[in-house]
């Protein structure tokens, strides 16, 4: 059995699949250098100081002795050949009986104008993390593209350890595609009060170099200096290598319920995949996704299900957690608000709940509307 990837996805995987099967052969291919770390640390990681180093948890040999599998790290696969089971690494032929396809997914990238359009930074892995810190060394100014989920837990973490963040965005507030407009502006309000600069309904056009640093050009032509700049405008499922191979690949790696992908004996999990249009890029659905697979590779074929998973929002300014409504579905929010304190509900015409958004002291009610909630995949 062959895995191509250590993220947390392949590395569930695996430990799934040894908890089914201690003895047959396996072996994760990694591009990097194999070390097991929690990816959703990286945007609250520098208040704490945490270095790269001190964020692996467990390196590729010990992950390879509690595995009992073979970690071929700093390798890139080239391609995969689903006729003769078979990947290469370069001209490198590894056969597999079995493939596990956890790519992960990779940051969007957008084009600008300007003399300095190469040099924004993204942080998608601990190698992205490493070269951030290295950048942040001698910054104090840093601009966030995107008030997303991930770009607001930056701005949350940065700002509080010394620099002057800005945090810019098309949309009028933040976490616009998440949440209702009143805990966008109350999650603003307490990025503000940290002392995040924010310009909303806004993008960046143009990035130029300076002698101290870089000078952004925004679409209404107003202009920032800045030392660092970062994108967090989010994630697009890796899928050049599935696509390759002639995989049916859509926005994702195309999956049923029991994550096969179209070639026989090729499954994909986490970050890359799509399934039943739906694609998730959070942690448990890739843990309920790895948990079935590990079973089905050990020949018990088993459907993946997915309840209503909650995100919590990494912004200690303002403690938040997400269940968005399904995308298209019909409805209005209905909100309390007192503060910090919000409970936003959304209800179908059916009176039935599709989603919420909790914040402040109502967070604690995460658990009884999440049972409430139907199932993304029953």
């Amino acid at each position: 059995m062959t895995i191509i990837g250590s993220g947390l996805a392949g590395y569930t995987v695996a430990r799934e699949l040894r908890k089914l099967d201690k003895e047959s052969p396996l072996r994760i291919i990694s591009a990097d250098d194999g070390g097991f770390y929690s990816k959703p640390m990286l945007s609250n990681a520098f208040i704490e100081n945490k270095t790269p180093e001190s964020l692996v948890i467990t390196p590729a040999t010990q992950m390879a002795t509690q595995l009992n599998a073979e970690i071929l790290t700093h390798t890139q696969v080239t391609q995969v050949d689903p006729q003769q089971h078979a990947v290469y690494v370069g001209e490198k032929r590894l056969e597999y009986s079995q493939l596990v396809l956890a790519l992960g997914a990779k940051p969007i990238r957008l084009t600008f104008e300007g003399d300095a359009a190469d040099k924004v930074l993204s942080v998608n892995n601990l190698d992205d993390y490493t070269h951030f810190r290295a950048a942040l060394q001698n910054a104090k100014r840093i601009s966030i593209m995107g008030a997303g989920l991930i770009g607001c837990e930056f701005a949350n973490d940065l700002q509080p350890a010394g620099f002057s963040v800005t945090l810019i965005d098309p949309l009028k507030y933040p976490l616009g595609q998440m949440a209702p407009e009143k805990v966008g502006r109350t999650l603003q309000q307490a990025l503000q009060d940290l002392g995040v600069s924010l310009y909303f309904e806004k993008a960046v056009k143009r990035i130029d170099s300076t002698d101290s640093g870089y000078r952004l050009t925004l679409t209404d032509d107003s202009v920032l200096e800045t030392d660092v700049v970062l994108s967090a405008i989010g994630l697009r499922p890796h899928t050049e290598l599935a696509a390759a191979a002639g995989l049916s690949v859509e926005r994702g790696i195309v999956v049923d319920r029991y994550l096969k992908t179209s070639a026989e004996d090729i499954y994909a999990v986490g970050d890359c995949i799509q399934i039943e249009g739906l694609v998730l890029p959070y942690v448990m659905p890739l843990m309920n996704a790895a948990r079935a697979v590990a079973k089905s590779l050990t020949g018990q074929l088993t459907t993946v299900n997915y309840p209503a998973m909650p995100v919590a929002v990494k912004t200690p300014a303002c403690h938040l957690v997400v269940s968005p409504p399904p995308a298209g579905l019909a409805g209005e929010w209905e909100i309390e608000a007192e503060g910090q304190d919000v409970r936003a509900l959304f209800y179908t015409p059916a009176h039935e709940l599709g989603g919420f958004v909790l914040m402040g002291a109502k967070v604690a009610d995460k658990m009884a509307l999440a049972k409430q909630l139907p199932p993304l995949l029953a």
